[in-house]
């Protein structure tokens, strides 16, 4: 099987072709920039890189949250119609598990998180067991000191990653003095890789229903749904 991951879930934008389990090649790059602009382009030159044509795919996995809203957004969409067009599998990969599964070889709990603003936080909490990675908490939007109260009581390790964490070391350091902050930085983003291999796990999606889980409103959203009656017609169904 030959899938194509991609993951444009937060800053990063990172595509990578794995063939039965071996990496032909990825793509990642962690400098702030449009993914509408960058994506499609970045997925060619990898094609072209590895002698590839997109035709010769399988599947097409895709983080499809959580994250941030317009990135989450650009990354389904372009595996939904690269899926459709060329009449491909298409799975859908947690943006928070694909980093946690940069973990290798950690034990306890391994906790991604990302900065969801307002002090709330976008986390989930995994485990490697007999070498694959389960879930042990879904993933969910919360508030940061709810979370490390939930976490207080588990009775193991607990292990943070992600490139937002650093904005919650204090915190961190408060509510959970043993846990540990992950030094490895090519842990902290996704890989294409990572995901196209996730992706080979999941069972292929229907490709018209599938959705980006968002697990929060948009702030456009909240902010008109501040004046108006919930249950009504949504914010973001009238544009």
């Amino acid at each position: 099987m030959i899938t194509l991951g991609i993951d444009t879930a937060n800053q990063t934008l990172a595509v990578g072709v794995i063939k039965d389990g071996l990496i032909l090649g990825q793509i990642q790059t962690n400098k702030k920039r449009n993914h509408s602009v960058t994506l499609m382009p970045a997925i060619y030159q990898l094609f072209t890189d590895i002698q590839l044509t997109p035709e010769e795919i399988d599947r097409i996995a895709v983080s499809d949250g959580p994250g941030s809203y317009t990135g989450l957004r650009i990354g389904v969409t372009t595996a939904k119609t690269m899926a459709y067009t060329l009449k491909k599998e298409l799975t859908g990969v947690s943006s928070l598990k694909a980093i946690a599964a940069n973990c290798i070889g950690i034990k306890g709990l391994i906790v991604p998180l990302f900065d969801a603003r307002r002090k709330n936080v976008y986390a989930g909490a995994y485990r490697w067991q007999n070498d694959m990675l389960e879930t042990v908490l879904e993933d969910v939007h919360i508030a940061s000191e709810e979370l490390f109260d939930q976490l207080n009581k588990q009775n193991e390790p607990i292990y943070f990653v992600g490139s937002d964490c650093q904005k919650f070391v204090l915190e961190i350091k408060e509510a959970l003095p043993n846990a540990q902050i992950n030094p490895v930085a090519s842990w902290d983003i996704p890989s294409g890789v990572v995901v196209a291999q996730l992706g080979e796990e999941e069972q292929p999606a229907d490709i018209q229903q599938f959705l980006p889980r968002y697990l929060k409103r948009v702030e456009a959203e909240e902010k008109w749904l501040e004046t108006h009656t919930p249950g009504a017609e949504s914010y973001v169904e009238k544009i």
